[in-house]
């Protein structure tokens, strides 16, 4: 497409109001700052259309930053048929001395890179896969949650010197033993009671996403996907889908280093002269898949076995996908054991199984067919 027949806006997104920069198609002058409009959808609408009554000839080119107002913007300019980019703020280009930042200029180098062709759009995940991922990070959020309420009553015992004699921690005869604890004031054993009550209430809670999660994730188009990734050691339920959701088609990297780069496993480098550093990872990315990806790399601590729990998991899956999940857990529970005689850190060594964990996931998700999604309501799509 000829790019003078293109208008070019950048949009600048706050909660109250965008802030708005186009390129002209008639004639190659600079970028011009339009002003601000508000962030309505009605408004959004009004401004579009009288653009286009202004250039009637010219197609449409959005471009704003990724932020909490998350991507109505995006699906509101597609339906209404315009093209819609979304860039993330660490792939925005910045020169090292300009330490002046406003709305007006935000919105003119917006412009000004889609008008180049130097914006990098991410993924735009759909409303499904979004609400998906909304429930996953909940749970996620509820798990955090009463781990901190753990913490806090066991920092309390601890203060009163209360030990526990137990083997397992939170077990049933452990909370009943908590409520025998007598503590010698009465604020403090109110205290006690409160973060008792608390507990139960944050458990309740992580159950109730538990159920809702893997209620949804059964009817969620991505759960052949979702079934495939469980044959690999350590990612049960809950890590798949937790992965699946935040990461969506990986089949849109077609090799897996740019996966293993979009996640930031892959270390930093500084080079130069002839000589080549390599430093820690560069923890770029998604940061929940990338945690989830760490955490169950310390399955494969272990020599490599079906367990029984593994087996069920293997059931009715294609063979294709077993064979692939046994190569990589008879590999990856190999290399964790020679890293670790090699005197490496316990968590190095878990960042580079985790590492190359995902490439063999990269590899199980192309082996799965998922349904086509019907692009005749789309108009417009953001490249990966």
């Amino acid at each position: 497409m000829n790019k003078n027949s293109i208008l070019f806006i950048g949009l600048d997104t706050h909660k109250d109001f965008f802030e708005v920069a186009y390129f002209s198609p008639d004639h190659h002058s600079a970028v011009e700052h339009y002003g601000r409009i508000s962030s309505a959808k009605v408004a959004l609408t009004k401004f579009i259309q009288s653009m286009q009554r202004k250039y009637p000839n010219a197609t449409i080119h959005v471009v704003y930053e990724a932020g909490p107002c998350g991507y109505w913007v995006y699906r509101h300019l597609t339906k209404l048929g315009h093209l819609c980019f979304i860039v993330a703020p660490s792939l925005i280009p910045k020169k090292p001395g300009d330490r002046v930042k406003t709305d007006k200029r935000d919105a003119i180098l917006l412009c000004t890179l889609l008008k180049n062709g130097d914006a990098n759009p991410i993924y735009v995940p759909e409303p499904e896969d979004e609400a998906v991922r909304d429930l996953s990070r909940a749970r996620e959020r509820a798990m955090h949650d009463l781990n901190d309420a753990r913490y806090q009553l066991k920092a309390l015992l601890l203060r009163n010197n209360i030990n526990y004699d137990g083997l397992a921690n939170w077990s049933a005869k452990h909370l009943r033993w908590l409520t025998e604890i007598v503590l010698p004031h009465t604020s403090q054993q109110f205290v006690l009671q409160e973060m008792i009550v608390t507990i139960h209430e944050r458990k309740d809670r992580l159950e109730r996403l538990d159920n809702e999660l893997n209620h949804h994730v059964h009817a969620w188009r991505y759960y052949p996907v979702v079934k495939a990734i469980q044959a690999m050691k350590g990612v049960r339920i809950l890590v798949s889908t937790g992965l699946i959701a935040e990461l969506g088609d990986l089949t849109r990297f077609d090799h897996p280093r740019k996966l293993m780069n979009y996640l930031g496993l892959v270390p930093s480098e500084h080079s130069s002269g002839g000589k080549r550093r390599l430093g820690a990872i560069t923890k770029c990315g998604n940061t929940h898949a990338r945690r989830l990806l760490i955490e169950s790399a310390s399955s494969y601590r272990y020599s490599a076995n079906v367990s029984t729990e593994l087996q069920i998991r293997l059931e009715g899956l294609p063979k294709q996908v077993v064979d692939i999940a046994w190569a990589a857990q008879v590999r990856l529970c190999r290399r964790y054991q020679r890293l670790m005689a090699r005197g490496k850190n316990a968590n190095v060594v878990k960042v580079a199984i985790a590492r190359e964990m995902i490439a063999y996931i990269w590899a199980i998700s192309r082996e799965v067919v998922l349904p086509k999604i019907d692009v005749s309501k789309r108009i417009a799509r953001v490249p990966a």
